[in-house]
């Protein structure tokens, strides 16, 4: 069981489940996380690989990245503030032992893994997307959940250190794109406050609006453990959303055909 494609396998079964309305695709996708996070999470370090009832292999940037994309996703099909808390922790790890910090952007191995012929720094997508790119559009969607402009600033550092790459040779960088485009947005986001089944609704509805660089959670207004840029939007008499652009966010709104005719304009 690799960490890395399990990740990916994640993130589409939570994609899927919030498009297609199957509840049964997201529970799938949470299961595989509560697995990694009991089995391959241990002591702030993640493992690449789970074989024989055994966590094995250091984990690898791509491990970090796709995992805390993955946990993005799920938090926008069903939110756990646990899963917000390992993303968190995801990040904070690729901050600490696998930036570049003279050059930007992330080595493919930690500081503390063991000792290599060449430590490799890596851009193109190649089978896989690039840990790189997607650690910078993750960044940049984490920094906008959280309002914590480290992240942003790491993402900007990541997309400096791959733009040489990306301005020759585009097409060998389409996941450093999208990343650049999420940091140069904004990104929309929409956070509902409410019970869970009419904060849930409410996301459903709005969510049947194509919109990619949108971002929508819906949290369950007595939620707890949450940072004090979300804790602090509250639910009011009834379901309450706050729409916002970047970090800067509009008033309450308790009025879903409101809501809906801001987000159609």
């Amino acid at each position: 069981m690799l960490t890395s494609w399990n990740a990916l396998a994640i993130k589409g079964l939570a994609v899927a489940g919030r498009v297609l309305n199957r509840p049964d695709l997201i529970e799938a996708a949470a299961a595989a996380v509560d697995f990694i996070h009991r089995r391959l999470w241990r002591e702030g370090h993640l493992f690449a690989a789970y074989t024989d009832g055994r966590a094995h292999l250091p984990a690898y940037l791509d491990d970090y990245a796709f995992l805390a994309d993955a946990l993005l996703e799920l938090l926008q099909s069903r939110w756990r503030s646990s899963d917000l808390d390992f993303a968190r922790e995801l990040i904070e790890v690729l901050l600490d032992r696998f930036e570049d910090k003279r050059a930007g952007g992330f080595y493919f191995t930690a500081s503390d893994h063991e000792r290599l012929i060449h430590r490799s720094r890596s851009f193109d997508d190649d089978a896989m997307p690039s840990g790189n790119a997607v650690a910078a559009s993750v960044m940049c969607r984490l920094g906008c959940l959280l309002g914590d402009l480290r992240y942003r600033d790491a993402a900007e550092r990541i997309l400096v250190a791959t733009w040489p790459l990306l301005t020759e040779y585009p097409r060998a960088h389409l996941s450093a794109l999208n990343a650049l485009e999420d940091l140069l947005g904004p990104l929309q986001l929409l956070i509902i406050r409410g019970d869970s089944a009419s904060a849930s609704t409410w996301a459903r509805d709005v969510g049947a609006l194509y919109a990619p660089t949108r971002m929508i959670f819906a949290i369950p207004g007595n939620a707890a453990g949450l940072p004090p840029g979300l804790a602090e939007k509250r639910m009011l008499k009834g379901t309450t959303a706050y729409l916002c652009t970047g970090m800067t966010c509009g008033p309450p709104l308790t009025d879903l055909a409101d809501l809906a005719r801001r987000l159609a304009s």
